[in-house]
């Protein structure tokens, strides 16, 4: 963020200094009240339906064993109709956490495998990894919104010219810094996903003290090969597996590690416990 600013006052003077604090300002308002709200807008996104426990005891059963393990309160607990199988969680803090489960997922899971899929989705609430995906899309929509402004400013002519001339390195490297910094703040945020996933397996088997479960459960993710429905790139990261992540995409922009990847952790832990 600060060699953005640097970039924006080397570049443009004093008006690239004015826009840094709106692109903050801007990205902070958007992304937290987007983090106050994470429920209900992923319920609207991925239309998810809040389930009472009348309406499926046994995965209610299942998700109250997590949250016994874990000192968790119960969440909300939905569905997604859907044929895919798939998961995620939400909520701003354990209080109001909310985990959903495709129709897809529940068909064709058993028991231990429903059950490291839950200990996953309960781990994200125990982590506090919306609040640390707000920080990181705070960071990284300020700045790629104020690299957006001050490229604007750029094309209608808004650098300044100093008395004396100007410094032509600097100036390329601070056009180049501005270029960059949307594509190094996109890694930025993937990077950080990709590590609260590899945290997510590791806090489940801890919860249930049973990593063949949820290895089980990746494994069939791993072989099946629909994908949600809905696959705005806004909710993506949240699936326990992301219906954007592929081949096609490159292994740096991807907000999960390869499942094949995850897999092969879940085997090595199988053989410490």
């Amino acid at each position: 963020m600060w060699l953005v600013a640097f970039a924006a006052v080397s570049y443009f003077g004093g008006s690239g200094a004015v826009v840094l604090p709106i692109a903050v300002g801007f990205a902070l308002i958007t992304t937290w009240w987007s983090y106050y709200s994470s429920d209900k807008l992923v319920i609207r996104m991925t239309g998810a339906q809040v389930l009472q426990e009348s309406e499926n005891p046994k995965l209610f059963g299942l998700v109250q064993e997590v949250c016994l393990a874990s000192g968790l309160p119960m969440p909300k607990v939905a569905v997604v109709i859907d044929d895919a199988p798939n998961a995620f969680a939400t909520g701003r803090n354990p209080e109001h956490a909310l985990i959903a489960f495709t129709t897809g997922i529940l068909d064709v899971m058993d028991r231990d495998e429903l059950q490291g899929v839950v200990a996953h989705e309960m781990a994200h609430v125990a982590n506090r990894d919306t609040l640390v995906s707000a920080v990181a899309a705070t960071t990284a929509g300020a700045i790629a919104i104020l690299s957006d402004m001050l490229m604007r400013m750029m094309w209608f002519g808004g650098r300044r010219d100093r008395e004396g001339g100007s410094n032509p390195l600097l100036l390329v490297i601070s056009l180049v810094v501005m270029l960059m910094a949307p594509i190094a703040a996109m890694l930025l945020k993937a990077a950080i996903s990709r590590k609260r996933e590899s945290l997510a397996d590791a806090t489940a088997v801890d919860f249930t003290r049973n990593p063949t479960g949820l290895r089980k459960a990746l494994e069939i993710l791993a072989r099946d090969s629909t994908v949600v429905q809905q696959r705005s790139n806004a909710v993506a990261h949240i699936w326990i597996e992301s219906p954007l992540d592929g081949k096609s995409v490159s292994r740096l922009f991807a907000t999960h590690p390869p499942i094949e990847e995850r897999i092969a952790t879940l085997r090595r832990l199988e053989g410490n416990i």
